[in-house]
C-alpha cells in the first residue's frame, strides 16, 4: 500500500522586479499591488480544491502570497521553509540579462555558452536537492490523501521540482501559476493546472 499525498505548487505574485526583468534569487523583492491582486485571485482559483495547509519560502514576496491566500481561505500559513527559496544567482542577482552582459561580461558568457553557475550562485543540482527535500518535509508533515497542501516557491524553485518529479524542465513559469504535484515515496508526477 502506497502512501500517495497531493500537494501544489504555486509561484508567488509579480514583483517590480518581475516587470523589470531583474533575476530576484535570495534578493528578498516585496509583491506589487498586481502581485497582491494575483494573490487573491489564486486564492479564489485554489478555493475548491480544500487545502489543509499552506507552506510558504521565506523570502517575502512568497510568504506574502500565501498570506493573501491563506486568509482569503481561513487558513494560516503553518511554517515557512528557507529550502523553498529561489535558486541564488550570485553576481547576477538585482540586474537585468543587459546589465549582466555589460556588468559580468565573462560570467555572462559562460552562463549563456556553457550553463556555467556564475559566481557566488548555487547550481542546479544544490537547487533540486534543497526543494525537493522541502517538498518531502511538506509532503510527510502536512499532505494527507485527501486533504492536500499549498506549497508558495519561485519559478526557479518550482519547476526544479517538475523536473525531479516529471523528467522534463517546463518553460518558465509566469507569477502564480500552479502545478499539482504526487508524493507517493518520492516525487512520482507533476501536471500544471488551468487556472
Amino acid at each position: 500500500m502506497t502512501n500517495r499525498r497531493l500537494l501544489y505548487l504555486a509561484r508567488h505574485g509579480e514583483t517590480d522586479w518581475n516587470v523589470a526583468l531583474r533575476w530576484q534569487g535570495h534578493s528578498d523583492v516585496p509583491l506589487n499591488e498586481t502581485g497582491r491582486a494575483q494573490a487573491r485571485a489564486l486564492a479564489a482559483a485554489l478555493r475548491p480544491i480544500g487545502l489543509s495547509g499552506i507552506v510558504a519560502s521565506d523570502l517575502s514576496r512568497a510568504y506574502e502570497t500565501a498570506s493573501i491566500v491563506a486568509g482569503e481561505l481561513g487558513l494560516s500559513v503553518a511554517y515557512q521553509d528557507v529550502d523553498l527559496r529561489e535558486r541564488s544567482f550570485g553576481c547576477f542577482e538585482g540586474l537585468t540579462r543587459e546589465e549582466c552582459e555589460t556588468l559580468q561580461p565573462e560570467a555572462w558568457r559562460a552562463w549563456m555558452v556553457e550553463r556555467r553557475t556564475p559566481a557566488g550562485a548555487e547550481t542546479a543540482e544544490a537547487l533540486t536537492e534543497r526543494v525537493v527535500a522541502a517538498v518531502r518535509r511538506a509532503a510527510l508533515g502536512m499532505a494527507r490523501g485527501d486533504s492536500p497542501t499549498l506549497l508558495v516557491t519561485h519559478g526557479g524553485a518550482l519547476r526544479a521540482v517538475v523536473a525531479a518529479a516529471t523528467g522534463h524542465t517546463p518553460p518558465p513559469v509566469k507569477n502564480t501559476a500552479v502545478w499539482r504535484v504526487v508524493w507517493e515515496d518520492g516525487l512520482v508526477g507533476a501536471e500544471e493546472l488551468p487556472l
